[in-house]
C-alpha cells in the first residue's frame, strides 16, 4: 500500500511540474496547462477514495498522534 500511495504522490507531483513547464513554454495560449492539472485533480481524487477504501477494508490502520 506504500508503494502504490508513494507512486500516486509522484504522479500528481509530476503533473504539477508538467503544468509549470507547460505554462512557461506555451505562455497560456494552448491547453495543456489545464489538461496537465486535470489530470493533477484526478490523480488526487483517485488517491484519496483509494484511502478511504483502504481504510474501510482494513488495509491500513489510524496511527493517531503519538
Amino acid at each position: 500500500m506504500r508503494i502504490l500511495v508513494a507512486i500516486a504522490f509522484i504522479l500528481i507531483i509530476g503533473s504539477l511540474a508538467s503544468a509549470l513547464v507547460f505554462l512557461m513554454k506555451d505562455k497560456g495560449k494552448s491547453n495543456r496547462t489545464v489538461k496537465a492539472l486535470a489530470f493533477r485533480v484526478g490523480f488526487s481524487i483517485t488517491l484519496f477514495i483509494l484511502l478511504l477504501i483502504a481504510n474501510q477494508l482494513g488495509w491500513i490502520q489510524p496511527t493517531g498522534i503519538r
